[in-house]
């Protein structure tokens, strides 16, 4: 089995496969050889596991994730890679590749269909241009997954970890900590990676929840209502929420005052909480409901 975190295996692969690595895929492959296997450990990756990876590249991950796993199923969108995985995953027979774009799969009805009867958890070095949408198209799938451990971009993570109600928190962050409990576990230099990233990037875990963090009557209307605070930042929540989700200026004042919020209170200032009793005060304003 080739080395994949040697640059001079890498390129040779590259050359016999006449593959360019592509910025507009956001391609950058591993090559610390430490990196991988704290990785997988990292996600719990066990003998009685299933492992959804997105975006294997040339298989450096894929190899950790299938020596410590009962089954990986790698979902990847460039169709140049399938014959280079074909050659570096070789002898790995618990390895599937799926040439699919991961947010346009149906994720429930894979992990039914691949990971029947196996705790399931996803691991990846994800592309860092669409780091929140894959997160997100995970989390609000509700799938039955225990966890899910990726390597993004230190300025993703530090948004995405960062408490509701604290000064870095935005609607990335109440969303992930609504289905999930984040944290960061170890950071990544640029050196890391070829080509080298002029980021540093990080390792995040999010241990999915049984239940949200908050009981809400509204889901869909409650991450409206987030997102309108959040949407723009240097403005005060009550103004952010009343343009974001067009509704009276005195209508958002007199929920936030019924939910005991003073009306120049800060969107980065609320918790999960607060913003459900927002939403429940909101809801019973006579001139509408979120």
């Amino acid at each position: 089995m080739p080395n994949l975190t040697d640059l001079s295996t890498i390129r040779a692969l590259c050359e016999k496969y006449d593959f360019a690595l592509s910025k507009g895929f956001g391609q950058n492959f591993i090559v610390n050889p430490g990196v991988c296997p704290r990785l997988a450990e990292s996600a719990g990756v066990t003998a009685d596991c299933g492992v959804l990876e997105i975006g294997p590249g040339i298989g450096v991950l894929t190899k950790e994730l299938a020596l410590r796993a009962k089954k990986v199923v790698s979902i990847e969108v460039d169709d140049r890679l399938p014959p280079i995985l074909a050659e570096t995953l070789e002898g790995l027979d618990n390895v599937k590749i799926v040439l699919q774009d991961v947010l346009k799969v149906d994720l429930k009805q894979l992990i039914a269909d691949e990971f029947a009867g196996m705790r399931v958890v996803v691991c990846a070095n994800l592309p860092y241009y669409i780091t929140s949408p894959i997160l997100m198209a995970l989390l609000e799938q509700k799938l039955p997954i225990e966890n899910i451990t990726v390597l993004v971009q230190k300025e993703a993570a530090e948004r995405i970890t960062a408490a509701p109600g604290t000064r870095q928190s935005g609607a990335i962050s109440c969303a992930v900590a609504y289905y999930a409990t984040p944290k960061t576990l170890f950071h990544v230099q640029p050196g890391s990676f070829y080509p080298a990233p002029k980021v540093i990037s990080s390792v995040i875990r999010l241990d999915v929840r049984p239940n949200p963090a908050v009981q809400v009557a509204d889901e869909k209307g409650y991450f409206a209502l987030v997102r309108a605070a959040f949407g723009q930042r240097r403005k005060t929540a009550a103004n952010s929420i009343s343009s974001g989700l067009q509704l009276p200026k005195a209508q958002v004042n007199a929920a936030l005052e019924a939910a005991g919020f003073d009306i120049r209170v800060r969107p980065e200032a609320l918790t999960l909480q607060d913003f459900a009793a927002i939403q429940a005060a909101l809801a019973n304003q006579p001139s509408g409901v979120v």
